[in-house]
């Protein structure tokens, strides 16, 4: 099969599309003749050793993806050849091959359904995303009545997917991107407001938007310069939920600006679910997704063997997910 194979742990310029032997399932396992494939930050991050998996070089990226079963490995049950199935959540893309290439070896636990009406690319970039969004929202227990709630990165894949979990839980969202044409969509998506945060006074305009309350809930996609910003328009116990670091490091951070509003920071790693509780939230994920009637957001679907110009479009900051169509490479 032809597969993308990260050669070294020196960044994306490692990868290389090649012909590697077929997966063969083990016990528990199936084979996915993958049809699509999503790109994410993490996979970046791996490639370039930012990423606390180690897998055996070369080595194939590839967190999400749907496809259809080809072959059942020993023990299976309840699955069967020919079935569509998105990937969940597990190790695939991590520590095992995954799925930029024509097939993937999966755990049989590791596969759901896909929901009625999505299309294959809306599954196939779904999961990651919103169940980070789902265990961003979720990682401080109960928000309050009306909480509001600030997505910094919004128009990213798992921006996109807080932001309408964050609405149909009933929150007041407020975004931060830095086009007008997001912000637009963003206002559709459930937003109330859209801030951009190189505008200097965006975080007096934020604390305006949540009068009479101030901000409850910030989930932070960025990190770098604008964290501290955003910890500015916490209210009292206000809650961060750490998802990523686009910007990089924080620089000169001040612990005190926690102290007094006794505000808590913690980080999302959806790795830390257990297939149960991942389960679980996919359940709840859809049953909010279905009350307003939201669907995952594509932003572009490249080629299989485009992936370099994938990841490009990655980091120019999509509007939703970016794909790889791998069927028919």
């Amino acid at each position: 099969m032809k597969a993308w194979l990260l050669l070294e742990q020196k960044g994306l310029g490692s990868l290389r599309l090649s012909e590697v032997p077929d997966p063969v399932p083990q016990r528990g396992e199936v084979i996915l003749r993958v049809h699509y494939a999503g790109l994410n930050p993490a996979d970046r991050y791996l490639a370039e050793r930012q990423y606390p998996a180690k897998p055996a070089l070369p080595h194939i990226l590839g967190r999400d993806g749907m496809g259809t079963i080809i072959e059942l490995g020993a023990g299976v049950a309840g699955l069967a050849v020919g079935q569509r199935m998105a990937i969940l959540r597990g190790d695939v893309g991590g520590n095992r091959p995954g799925t930029f290439a024509e097939r993937v070896a999966v755990p049989a636990e590791g596969l759901v359904e896909i929901p009625p009406g999505w299309t294959e690319p809306e599954a196939a970039g779904a999961t990651l995303v919103y169940l980070t969004a789902y265990q961003a929202l979720t990682l401080w227990g109960l928000l309050p009545q009306e909480a509001v709630v600030l997505v910094t990165g919004a128009s990213g894949g798992v921006g996109t997917a807080a932001v309408q979990l964050a609405a149909a839980m009933g929150c007041r969202v407020l975004a931060l991107s830095r086009s007008a044409a997001k912000a637009k969509l963003l206002l559709q998506l459930g937003a109330r407001a859209v801030f951009n945060p190189e505008d200097p006074n965006w975080r007096q305009a934020a604390k305006a938007a949540a009068a009479p309350r101030r901000v409850d809930l910030a989930i932070d996609n960025i990190g770098g310069k604008l964290l501290p910003e955003v910890i500015d328009t916490l209210g009292e116990s206000g809650r961060v939920s750490l998802v990523g670091r686009l910007a990089g490091p924080v620089p000169n951070f001040n612990t005190a600006t926690l102290f007094f509003r006794r505000i808590r920071m913690g980080g999302v790693a959806v790795g830390a679910y257990s297939n149960e509780e991942a389960r679980a939230a996919w359940k709840e994920v859809l049953k909010l997704l279905n009350q307003t009637g939201a669907r995952p957001l594509v932003d572009q679907v490249f080629p299989f063997e485009q992936l370099p110009a994938a990841f490009d479009r990655l980091a120019e900051g999509p509007m939703g997910k970016v794909l790889l169509q791998v069927k028919g490479a």
